[in-house]
This record gives structure tokens, sequence and C-alpha cells, in this order.
């Protein structure tokens, strides 16, 4: 087995092969041993393997002396809150977010809500692989304690950053589709409370997701899109599995990536709040580095991941944070991913504004964007990386995640490995719809050139 065992966010498998009760188990044995026990939150999102891992973790955790507080299915940012604000030691979320129906997944978070860092995660993975477990007394054994209340909790604080009145006000019509993830519980409930006529679509919990994917990608939400159309809403907003990220359509039911809407709140949380950090990955756009440098603010580029964001915002006070992916980190609430939260604060923008979503969206500087990926053989991984680094030139050049290059006339490209699987991922963004395209086929014929040459001249 590899001594690895985080990924990018937390721990994922495909339920009962990959990720089996045996394995959940000693993940439960170390983290309630990393914990040294500990009052801890534990929840699942809906899918068919969350109870079964669930289950394996307690038992882990029990054994090392934990008292468990169960939230049952719940929004994996609604968890992170409750573990904040009824001061546990931590928590542990029984979920794959994004992947497909048949991942399950693990995440552990710190006292604070945030999930650990890569340095508290190795703390965790050497007691789980050197097996440095915490042995409870059979007097000492841990215990589970059912946490109600938790939901209105969270959709109270969510509202507690935004004006209520205003929003009711507007009586905004919206269309929801949370995917037949855990959103169900949240995202329709928050709209009713603040006025809004709501639709919603694949809103019943149903760890097969039939509806569409998990993921909330623009070309899989063409249910959503027509939708808004049909009704006439003013709002269409779309969650992955596990509620952290939102995808919003606009009145005319046009799907957006993240980066763009969320260049919107950025405007207007820097037009309150001048000179403030912008925390986002480098994947990200470049138009919210446009919009931070029109309104006085300034951007925090980091290596792509959630938790790098939210670490991220934790070390230097920022209050705001995105990915291009609909992940909003909205600091006065928490800093993580928040798709209610994300949700509140367009609607709370749309009802300053008084004006529809499309209208406001036609007024930011348009990009063009193109995607490609590169395989390459998995043992110059890191030479091909080096002497790209050697070879581009721009205006700007960025190396921390991968490399990104920026060119005078508005244009960039960023090229960086997959985590997951032996490819190069190439991302080009300009002002026309050629130029990123022709970015593409520059560097994708670039990586091709560096592959043959390290190998000898061998294609």
């Amino acid at each position: 087995m590899s001594r690895r065992l985080f990924g990018t966010n937390g721990i994922r498998g495909v339920a009962n092969r990959e990720l089996t009760p045996e394995l959940a188990l000693r993940v439960g044995l170390a983290v309630g041993a990393y914990f040294g026990g500990g009052r801890l939150i534990v929840g699942r999102d809906g899918r068919f393997g969350s109870l079964m891992v669930q289950r394996a973790v307690e038992a882990g955790l029990h054994s090392a002396g934990s008292t468990i507080y169960d939230v049952g299915v719940m929004p994996t940012p609604a968890i992170q809150y409750a573990v904040k604000h009824f001061g546990m030691d931590g928590g542990v979320i029984i979920t794959a977010s994004h992947n497909p129906p048949e991942y399950v997944g693990i995440k552990v978070v710190a006292s604070n809500g945030v999930e650990l860092p890569r340095e508290e995660e190795v703390k965790v993975e050497e007691i789980f692989f050197e097996e440095k477990f915490l042995r409870a007394d059979w007097r000492g054994l841990g215990s589970t304690h059912r946490l109600s209340g938790v939901l209105d909790v969270y959709l109270e604080a969510v509202k507690s950053h935004v004006d209520v009145d205003a929003i009711r006000r507007r009586g905004f019509r919206v269309v929801v589709d949370p995917g037949n993830g855990v959103g169900a519980l949240s995202t329709p409930r928050l709209l009713r409370e603040l006025g809004c006529r709501v639709y919603a679509i694949n809103s019943h919990i149903d760890g097969s997701f039939p509806g569409r994917p998990p993921e909330p990608r623009p070309e899989y939400l063409g249910g959503l899109s027509n939708a808004v159309r049909d009704v006439g809403a003013d709002l269409g907003a779309a969650h992955d599995g596990d509620a952290d990220r939102t995808l919003f359509a606009d009145d005319r039911g046009v799907v957006h990536w993240g980066d763009r809407t969320f260049a919107l709140l950025e405007r207007e949380f820097l037009r309150e709040n001048p000179g403030e950090l912008i925390v986002t990955p480098i994947s990200s756009c470049t138009i919210i580095e446009d919009v931070a440098k029109e309104m006085g603010g300034r951007v925090r580029w980091t290596r792509v991941g959630s938790v790098v964001v939210s670490h991220a915002m934790l070390e230097t006070g920022a209050k705001l944070g995105a990915e291009e992916n609909g992940g909003i980190f909205y600091g006065p609430h928490q800093p993580v991913r928040d798709g209610a939260m994300a949700v509140a604060l367009m609607l709370d923008l749309l009802a300053r504004e008084k004006r529809p979503l499309s209208e406001l969206l036609d007024e930011l500087p348009r990009y063009y964007i193109e995607k490609a990926r590169v395989e390459y053989p998995v043992e110059l991984r890191d030479a091909i990386m080096d002497e790209l680094r050697r070879r581009v030139k721009g205006e700007r050049v960025v190396t921390i995640d991968g490399v990104k290059v920026w060119f005078g006339d508005g244009s960039s490209i960023l090229v960086r490995p997959s985590g997951t699987e032996p490819v190069y991922r190439l991302y080009a963004e300009g002002r026309t719809e050629e130029r990123p395209k022709e970015l593409v086929e520059e560097f994708r014929g670039m990586l091709q050139e560096i592959i043959v040459e390290l190998r000898g001249g061998r294609s």
C-alpha cells in the first residue's frame, strides 16, 4: 500500500473495493489517536457506501475513546460549521463530494471546521501506517450521541451575512438543482426562508445520482438551464454531491463557470472593503485579477485545491476566496467552500443591484477558454516540467503549481500535472476565441517535443 493516504480532498475510493470497511476502521483508529480520543462530530452524504464507511470509522473512534456526535446525512459545510459552533475537537465527514456514484470518501476537519493541512495529514498517516493506535481501557471506550439542530444553526448563520429583508422584498424566482445530493436538505429550505419562489429539480437524495453526474459542470446542467427559461426564473443554482460548490445559471438560462460569477461577488465585496486580499488557485481565470485591480484589491494565487485556499485565507486573514469549479469561501461565515452561502450572497447582490444577472455579467471582461490534456510517461513527470519551465517565456510566469504563463495581450495558459492520472492538463484563456486554441496547440506541441527528446528521440 502507498505511504500516502490522503489525496487532494480527503481519502477517496470505490466503495467496498478500494475504500473497504477494514480500511475505514483503521482510518478511524488513526484519527481517534490523532485527536487523543476527543469530542468529534461525524456526518455523511447520501451515497450508498457512506453509512457502511461511517459505522466502520466510528468503531475505530470508539476504540480510541472518542465521544461521537452523529449529525446523520448533512451537507459538508453544515457539518464544518457545526464543528466550530459546538466547540468540538474536530470532525469526520463521510463524503466523496463530486466523484462518480460508486465512490465514497473520508474528510477530517480540525476544531475550526477546516480540513487538516497537509502537515497534519502526515501525522494521521504516520499513525495509520505504523499502527500507533490509541487503545482505550474497556471503561473508557467511546460513545455515540445524536446531535440535532445542526441544519437550523447553519442556515441561521448563512442568513446572518445577507440582507434578508431586501431579498424577501424582491420575491426572486429561483431554480435549484442539488443533483440528488445532500444540498436538497439545505438550499431549497434556505430559499424559502429568504422569500423566494422555489423550483427544485433532482431534489431527492439518491446515491445513484439518477438526474445528472454529481459534479456540476455546464455540460451536465441542461436541465437547470431549461428550467430557468421555462419558469422565467431570476437565477438557477446547482450543487455538487455534498453541497460545498455552486454553479449559477443567469436569467437567460446560461450556465457560467464559478470564477466568472464570483467576479461579481468580488467586485461588490471590494467596493465595500477596498484593499482586501482575494485568494484563488492558479487555475482560476484572470478575470479575478482584473476585477481586483479595478476595485483596488489584491490577489493571492495558490496551488490548486480547496484545502490550500482555506489555509491561505487563515494565514493571511483574507475574507474571500474562490475556485473556478464553483467553490466560494466567505471568511466572515467560514473559510471553506459553502454552496448555500454562495446562493445567499448571489441573491444579496441581485437584491442590491436591482438588475438581471445576465446584464451584470455582460459588463465583465470576456475571456474565451480552451482546455486539453497531454499524456506523459510517469517516470518523466518532473523532468518534463523542469524543461518546460526553462523554455517558456511571457510577460509573467508563475510556477507554484505547474507552469502558468501570461502574455501581453491578456491571454494565459496553465500547464499542470493531474493529481489522479498521468496527464498534463492545459487551461488556456484569451480575449478572442482563436487565441486560447492557438496557445493549447503551441503548448501541446512543446510538451510532445520535450517528451520525445527526453525519451532519446523515441516517440
